[in-house]
């Protein structure tokens, strides 16, 4: 066993951490060993999620001749948690990935983000184009961008309890929530094959980390999920859910930034995830691939061996 803190245990061959300073922080990074013909490949996680997201990809990455690296971004497992809600910006986020390859010596490199990773690195893609050497998104398809900043457009979308709304307008509400019922609330959220119903009045997330039982079927091992439980149990939830917290903000950061991806793309969707396909994506992001795999939205994760072929494949 590798053992990063003494509540944090990774079981082998997943890489042992280390500590990296970047962009005014200091990161706990994972990598894979880097030689001078190798290609990094920076694997971005999402929320509530961890580098260890990665775990069944990283192997044949590393057998396929990259040098992956896979940060637990700022708020995230061992990497530091700003106070500051503004720390959590998007200008940040991809701060921290453009710094991450100055310090191993790399010009560009491919970037790979699920869920919320996927929006970082699409604005890596928009705020840092030349480090970007093609990327790949997994769930969240590129944002179009809103007429009105985010959290006011979904608020007059889906209302008041929507998640992204209630995490702005509610502070520390579902935070403390969360913190309270933490192994509960992951063991909810991260299941498959979930029954078709419509959602129940209430905040998801408050609604997960409260049920009495879960639905569908589990997408990681008890193994597994204690890295994920122990991880949030020493950070909390309030300085990832601070990135939710940042999203008028990035609106506005992002006013002036050319809206087209030009790097090539692929977008890997889950037919069962509550995000759908985005329509005309090509329009935006002109150089895009689209496949779809029959999972839900933990899509690395529930389907690893489907996924990494399609990342593989793409790659060439």
């Amino acid at each position: 066993m590798l053992q990063s803190t003494p509540t944090t245990r990774f079981p082998s061959p997943f890489p042992s951490p280390e500590k990296i300073a970047v962009n005014g922080v200091t990161l706990e990074v994972f990598q894979t060993p880097q030689s001078g013909t190798h290609t990094p490949i920076v694997l971005c996680h999402g929320w509530p999620e961890h580098a260890y997201a990665w775990r069944h990809q990283i192997p044949a990455l590393a057998a396929a001749g990259y040098h992956v690296i896979v940060p637990n971004q700022r708020g995230y497992g061992n990497s530091d948690c700003p106070k500051d809600v503004t720390a959590y910006d998007i200008t940040a986020l991809t701060g921290d990935l453009a710094a991450l390859l100055d310090h191993f010596g790399y010009e560009d490199a491919v970037f790979v983000g699920h869920d919320w990773g996927a929006n970082v690195v699409w604005s890596m893609a928009q705020l840092h184009p030349q480090r970007v050497r093609k990327l790949i998104a997994l769930a969240l398809p590129y944002q179009q961008r809103t007429p009105m900043p985010w959290i006011e457009f979904m608020e007059q979308i889906f209302g008041p309890e929507n998640y992204f709304v209630h995490f702005n307008r509610q502070p520390g509400v579902a935070d403390a929530v969360l913190d309270e019922n933490t192994e509960a609330f992951l063991r909810n959220l991260f299941r498959k094959d979930l029954p078709a119903t419509p959602p129940a009045p209430g905040m998801m997330m408050m609604n997960l980390a409260t049920a009495p039982a879960p639905s569908g079927q589990p997408v990681m091992s008890e193994a597994d999920l204690a890295v994920l439980a122990n991880a949030f149990r020493q950070t909390g939830f309030t300085s990832s859910i601070n990135w939710y917290r940042n999203m008028d903000r990035n609106w506005h950061l992002l006013a002036d930034v050319d809206p087209v991806i030009h790097q090539p793309a692929l977008m890997i969707y889950g037919t069962q995830d509550m995000i759908p396909p985005a329509e005309n994506l090509q329009d935006l992001v002109p150089n895009v691939t689209e496949i779809s795999l029959n999972c839900g939205h933990w899509i690395q994760q529930e389907l690893p061996a489907e996924t990494t072929t399609a990342m593989l494949e793409w790659l060439g």
